[in-house]
């Protein structure tokens, strides 16, 4: 079985250790979001699994895509443009205080997507299961259309 996920894999920057955002000098970086998180966790359970996604075509795109490879996915179907990676902040959770996220995703290269910047007919190839997530078509104006894949390609790997 062949899963394929699409979504924006985003570069998380968190403060070492416990520290809270201002007390922060130094910050670590990783790249993730659910999408990806759901496709890892497919590859390492030994299953065919895809990431779909848009990031920009410089060094930070790079790092995300090195990432992915990192834990065996099929990354074929990135396609790469746009000017800048989605960034989130995270402050780790301790005792009794909570996690605190912040994002910054505006004008982020998936955000600029146009659904003609996927050929869905070969990253569908062999699929038997398409996941998005509910912000995926949230994210940019042209991202609805892109998270449904042409019908006769979706027609092709749903039997």
């Amino acid at each position: 079985m062949k899963l394929v996920t699409f979504g924006e894999i985003m570069m998380c920057l968190n403060p070492e250790g416990y520290l809270r955002f201002v007390q922060a000098e130094k910050f670590e970086a990783s790249y993730a979001s659910g999408e990806a998180n759901v496709s890892v966790s497919i590859a390492n359970y030994g299953l065919d699994s895809a990431f779909t996604t848009k990031v920009p075509a410089h060094e930070i795109g790079q790092c995300a895509v090195n990432t992915l490879r990192h834990f065996g996915m099929d990354v074929s179907g990135i396609v790469r443009g746009g000017d800048r990676l989605g960034v989130y902040f995270v402050e780790k959770k301790t005792s009794q205080r909570p996690s605190k996220v912040i994002c910054d995703r505006a004008h982020s290269a998936i955000a600029e997507v146009v659904p003609s910047d996927f050929d869905w007919k070969a990253i569908l190839q062999g699929a038997k299961w398409f996941h998005f997530t509910g912000i995926t078509p949230a994210l940019g104006a042209q991202l609805p259309g892109s998270c449904e894949p042409r019908r006769e390609s979706a027609r092709r790997w749903a039997s």
